[in-house]
């Protein structure tokens, strides 16, 4: 889905719901622009960057530039000289890796910092623990320069309309040309930036092709299996064909993303589909959703699921890595994690991945994901402050082929990395060093690259052609419904791990299903529909 569900999106969602008493006082510096009021934001041109030639070109319909290698000479991102002197700016974001080394012992931070021209000071925050720590922070009223906001932080039109700056009048239309670096940032990831009647955040841009159903092509290669199955039957022979459970080895490990690649044979709804403004849940698709459930039945009789991916949480990559699963539906971000990680110790160690076959034959469907992981708001302040801000992110959104770009990825030459010829090579320091969450206050757009080789290139950017070209976006995306901020992942998670997966197992009957559905209805989904069908209508008036 645009947004796979995993026990991590429902913790930050529960931490989110439980700050929103924080975030509700947010509204009372006057009334909350309405939804109609976005119709009226006019979104940064869209100029993409072209000083550096990609070997695999990307497309309008969202595959992305490949690149063989890293240009001997990287093009210069501020030419005339640092682009931020001034105060220095405080960021408030979150992180997924160990907090790097502080600046004093950071190489790479030193060079960013004397490349921007101001101290960029970042509070880095689990997270698990940002949720909370935003709420904390606004209820507080101590705000910094920017801070990071999610998706499913609450409230989020009175919290920006009151706090933070509408970045419209900075960067709307041709108002971003100004900032080279933002103006190429695809016209898809400004998108959900528009709240609250206005343009309130950066956007930190993602591939909409999202995940992928990746698969082991040394196992694959090995047993002589084709990995394109043609259709359900196809895929289920070929389920049977890798698992051999007597050596607890399996097709699959996780459950639920199998059963959304099922899905994705029916062309199910990626979350919500809409038809004449009218919106409808995925587990509304009843008889969609049968059939996928009566194919994961299957799959889980036949014994190609792991029979502890119904309760494990986190060990999937490690099950691909070491070869217990031979398949596992991912962000495309893992495929040079995976390269990087399970190759270093495996030599043979090889990954691929495919898009889903219609059920019956012909052409499945791709599910896009987020084009935007979050945005970065800033506080109010004076023009002059805003704009050295923007200034300074512009040069954070510097694409590849610029120093930019190399420095926040790779760190410095001789210390966090060394050059294979053009392409740089990470060391563990560099690693640790660049753990420092540039991407998680902007972002150029992403790119196809592998400094130790061309083929995973050549490999990703086929997959990316194949997914869009059957690609089903998630009408939801970019509109605004405080019911399912607060509500929604919870509830869709309890009947995952409820009924969905006891269906599966044989546990639970198809009216236990219908009967979370109901309910689901009642206590939210109806209060759901209508206000993303209202956020609908205001944009297609």
């Amino acid at each position: 889905m645009s947004a796979h569900l995993t026990r991590r999106n429902v913790l930050l969602t529960g931490l989110a719901a439980a700050a929103a008493p924080a975030l509700a006082a947010c509204g009372d510096g006057g009334a909350t622009p309405s939804v109609a009021d976005n119709a009226d934001v006019r979104l940064p041109d869209y100029v993409p960057y072209q000083d550096v030639r990609p070997d695999l070109p990307g497309t309008k319909a969202g595959v992305l530039n490949g690149y063989y290698h890293y240009p001997e000479r990287p093009v210069a991102a501020a030419p005339d000289g640092p682009p931020a002197e001034g105060p220095s700016i405080n960021v408030m974001t979150l992180t997924y890796s160990p907090v790097p080394p502080p600046v004093d012992k950071n190489p790479m931070w030193q060079q960013l910092n004397k490349a921007l021209g101001t101290s960029l000071n970042f509070e880095n925050v689990p997270v698990a623990n940002y949720p909370v720590k935003t709420a904390l922070t606004v209820a507080g009223g101590d705000l910094p320069d920017a801070m990071l906001v999610l998706p499913a932080t609450p409230r989020q039109p009175a919290m920006l309309n009151a706090l933070f700056e509408d970045l419209a009048p900075y960067l709307s239309g041709s108002g971003v040309r100004k900032y080279p670096f933002l103006a190429n940032l695809p016209t898809a990831s400004w998108s959900p930036m528009v709240i609250a009647g206005g343009l309130y955040g950066l956007p930190m841009p993602r591939a909409n092709s999202g995940s992928a159903m990746f698969y082991r092509a040394d196992i694959f290669k090995k047993k002589g299996l084709d990995p394109a199955p043609a259709s359900f039957a196809e895929y289920l022979q070929l389920c049977k064909d890798l698992a051999e459970p007597k050596n607890a080895k399996y097709a699959n490990g996780d459950p639920t993303v199998t059963l959304y690649f099922l899905l994705e044979m029916l062309s199910g709804a990626n979350t919500w589909t809409q038809q004449n403004g009218r919106f409808t849940w995925w587990l509304e698709q009843t008889d969609i959703l049968r059939e996928a459930l009566d194919g994961m039945r299957q799959l889980v009789k036949a014994q190609t699921i792991h029979p502890d991916g119904f309760t494990t949480v986190g060990k999937f990559k490690d099950w691909f890595g070491n070869g217990q699963i031979a398949m596992n539906y991912d962000g495309l971000s893992a495929w040079n994690q995976y390269l990087l990680t399970y190759g270093a110790t495996d030599p043979k160690f090889d990954v691929d991945a495919m898009v889903a076959p219609g059920y019956s034959g012909g052409k499945g469907t791709h599910w896009a994901g987020r084009t935007s992981f979050a945005m970065l708001s800033l506080k109010k302040a004076s023009r002059e402050r805003i704009e050295q801000q923007l200034r300074a992110y512009n040069l954070l959104a510097a694409p590849f082929g610029t120093d930019s770009y190399l420095l926040r990825k790779y760190g410095v030459n001789g210390h966090d990395f060394t050059f294979k010829k053009s392409d740089p090579i990470q060391n563990p320091i560099g690693v640790t060093d660049t753990g420092l969450p540039t991407g998680f206050v902007t972002d150029s757009p992403q790119s196809i690259y592998y400094p130790q080789g061309a083929e995973p290139v050549r490999r990703q950017h086929a997959f990316q052609q194949r997914a869009v070209d059957v690609l089903v976006t998630d009408p939801s995306y970019g509109l605004y419904s405080e019911t399912s901020t607060t509500a929604g992942t919870t509830i869709q998670q309890n009947i995952i791990e409820g009924p969905l997966k006891g269906y599966m197992r044989g546990t639970s009957s198809w009216n236990d299903i219908a009967d979370a559905v109901k309910s689901w209805r009642k206590d939210a989904g109806d209060r759901m529909r209508v206000e993303f069908e209202q956020s609908w209508a205001a944009l297609h008036k």
